[in-house]
């Protein structure tokens, strides 16, 4: 039996991506459902929500619906006994024409081991710090 290794390699890149995307969920608007106050203004564009009991955390930046802002990745800067704070990550817009609307996008995470949801939760998006309040 011959294998071919550009399918297999083909499969396993796929897989790999996969495996990269599970860590993150986007999509357009804000969560249907979230657990306690929301977190910041909604007059700022930036806001950040519990999900799932406090498992995970949602933050939801508005912007132009064909360039939205999406978070890349959330970073622990104070534990829960030093602070708890974390900064969310959010690329520069790509340089090419967007509409000028002004819609939420929602990127969610699992909420870091290191932080709790029994204290208020600093999150640093961009330019903004917001306060996630206890849930």
């Amino acid at each position: 039996m011959v294998i071919k290794a550009a399918p297999i390699a083909g499969l396993l890149a796929a897989t790999l991506l996969l495996a990269g995307c599970a860590t993150a969920t986007n999509f357009s608007g804000t969560p249907e459902e979230w657990a306690g106050e929301p977190g910041g203004d909604p007059d700022s564009g930036v806001q950040a929500f519990w999900l799932n009991e406090g498992g995970q955390i949602a933050i939801t930046i508005s912007g132009s619906s064909t360039c939205p802002y999406i978070v890349s990745g959330l970073r622990v800067l104070d534990d829960a006994q030093s602070g708890n704070r974390i900064a969310a990550d959010v690329p520069p817009l790509p340089d090419r024409p967007c509409t000028m609307d002004y819609v939420p996008h929602t990127t969610v995470f699992n909420t870091p081991e290191p932080v709790t949801t029994t204290q208020p939760l600093t999150i640093e998006v961009m330019d903004q710090v917001i306060v996630l309040p206890t849930k």
